[in-house]
């Protein structure tokens, strides 16, 4: 698995990719926005590590614009920021990061948190082959059909029947819903439930999650109406 780091600070930067290859991991290292984009794009890693400051466009803008690309296998993205405020923003701003780290960082804890990343691909690949239980099963709501066979969710629309393009966890936390309308996750379940032992990181990263699903099952994202927020608790869903 490969692995972009994307840092301005060239001494941080080699200390990262040190620790990485000493791991076993295939680490190609940018200092800027612009060439990050273009190293992406050559060569499709598995997993970004990316600091938020950077010269020419930001790590915002970094991660914005990969999540807007099509890609055959979607990469994790650990966003690195200075400033633990700056968590806040960064989820307001639904980017698409999959992880946070505040610096200055342990890099046995990153490591880890690399490691986690990276589990989830694994078994993000094996739930896109469909095991025998699963085939030809559906789930169904007023809205959507789910087909677990085909991995693919489609929703009703005034024209017939839209599909929708989702990531692999996009996918499981929209089955989860759909399974179970009406009752309230909190972020710690839904983590269980996508990720299990393979998460470790900050439970409101979940928030990222649902802020991209909404753009792509909402019909208005900033009024939704399938995934509710439940103030103080967590997310359920509601067709009605």
């Amino acid at each position: 698995m490969e692995i972009l780091i994307v840092e301005d600070d060239r001494q941080i930067a080699e200390i990262i990719q040190e620790c990485l290859e000493a791991e076993g991991f295939s680490c190609c290292v940018c200092h800027d926005g612009n060439t990050a984009m273009q190293l992406f794009s050559d060569r499709q890693p598995d997993l970004v590590v990316l600091d938020l400051r950077l010269p020419g466009i930001d790590g915002l803008e970094v991660c914005t614009q990969i999540r807007q690309q099509k890609v055959d296998n979607e990469p994790y993205i650990l966003m690195l920021t200075s400033r633990g405020e700056e968590i806040d923003r960064i989820i307001g701003l639904s980017t698409g990061a999959d992880d946070y780290y505040i610096k200055p960082f342990s890099p046995r804890e990153l490591v880890a948190r690399v490691r986690a990343l990276l589990r989830r691909r694994l078994r993000d690949r094996d739930a896109n082959t469909p095991t025998v239980r699963d085939r030809s099963q559906q789930i169904r709501s007023k809205s959507f059909a789910i087909d677990l066979e085909q991995y693919s969710i489609s929703r009703r629309v005034e024209s017939g029947a839209s599909v929708l393009d989702l990531s692999t966890s996009e996918f499981k936390l929209m089955v989860l819903f759909v399974k179970h309308p009406g009752r309230v996750w909190q972020r710690g379940q839904l983590i269980e439930k996508l990720w299990g032992d393979d998460f470790f990181g900050e439970e409101r990263v979940i928030d990222t999650h649902i802020a991209r699903l909404r753009k792509k099952v909402e019909f208005n994202p900033s009024k939704p109406e399938f995934i509710r927020t439940v103030v103080g608790v967590g997310y359920k869903f509601e067709d009605l």
